[in-house]
């Protein structure tokens, strides 16, 4: 059998010719004229080298070689169909998902770590994979499937990419909740005192941006430990009397051990999105996770939102 000469338009009329053995009530069955299906049917006995179907006084009768066929055929269809529906009608209770994310650390306990909670009750089908962020390959990995939804900075994003803002992060200055330095509103001068941690995502450098501005500001801070990741950060600054500039959302949920208080001078922030290649835009699974993901932030904004305004009435 040549299996090129095949489409799948031609075995769903193979089914219905099987199941009906009547060429009319299967040209019925599939909406389509008589001479179409009749047509359909020589290119079947050409390309299975069998009759299939054998002319008697009422209607056709299947072959040999057409009974054979017709459970093993019937089955693939359906799970064709099942296929079909199941990326149509997305269903997170019952989905067998997994969904490749890379992201930062950062975002890895920002976003992911609430994500994975979630879907153990929603979604306990969905399977998450973390990657590390590889910025110059992403769009490579993107391409192939490996990775399946990216969550950085918009601006870094391959311009192939289809992106989402999903919210504009700010620094807060962080010490464990009875630092006897972090009370009321610290000075700039009382800041550069204190014993700092930083964060060096290519490691060991002890200069950041921040100390840039404070040069400015004719001061200096007296850094003692340069992390190369944010998780690091928030464990050793509750333990001691260290003081760290993290992301908010790292740290929003650890009230209990640390003191969360606005850095003296600005800072600069940055923008947090999501990106995915085309090849995904469609699923409807990854759709759900990304509208997921909105959902969680927009709750958490609102949820912040509401807390500020209860912290400072009108």
């Amino acid at each position: 059998m040549d299996s090129k000469r095949l489409d799948l338009n031609l075995l769903i009329t193979l089914e219905a010719l099987l199941v009906e053995q009547n060429v009319t009530k299967a040209a019925a069955r599939l909406h389509l004229s008589q001479p179409a299906v009749s047509a359909q049917l020589n290119r079947l006995r050409h390309v299975f080298d069998d009759p299939l179907l054998i002319p008697v006084q009422r209607g056709m009768t299947p072959t040999a070689k057409a009974i054979e066929l017709l459970d093993p055929l019937s089955h693939a269809l359906d799970q064709v169909r099942s296929t079909v529906a199941t990326n149509r009608n997305f269903d997170p209770s019952k989905a067998r998902l997994t969904v490749t994310i890379a992201c930062t650390d950062y975002l890895q306990a920002a976003i992911v770590r609430p994500l994975v909670m979630k879907l153990r009750t929603s979604a306990p089908g969905v399977r998450v994979a973390m990657r590390n962020l590889d910025l110059p390959q992403l769009e490579a990995q993107m391409g192939r499937g490996d990775v399946d939804l990216a969550l950085m900075t918009p601006q870094a994003a391959p311009l192939s990419l289809r992106t989402r803002h999903l919210f504009d992060e700010r620094y807060v200055l962080i010490g464990r909740r009875d630092h006897p330095q972090l009370h009321g509103r610290v000075t700039v001068k009382e800041y550069a005192r204190m014993e700092h941690v930083i964060v060096s995502l290519i490691g060991g450098d002890f200069i950041t941006p921040v100390d840039t501005a404070m040069a400015a500001l004719g001061h200096s801070r007296n850094v003692v430990l340069s992390a190369a990741s944010f998780l690091f950060v928030p464990e050793i600054v509750a333990q001691s009397d260290f003081v760290a500039l993290v992301p908010e959302r790292l740290v929003h949920d650890r009230t209990d051990k640390l003191k969360l208080i606005d850095c003296p001078f600005p800072v600069e922030g940055f923008a947090v999105g999501m990106m995915w290649h085309e090849r995904g835009h469609g699923h409807s699974g990854q759709r759900w996770i990304r509208e997921t993901i909105v959902s969680m932030i927009n709750a958490w904004t609102s949820e912040r939102g509401s807390v500020a305004a209860n912290a400072n009435p009108r």
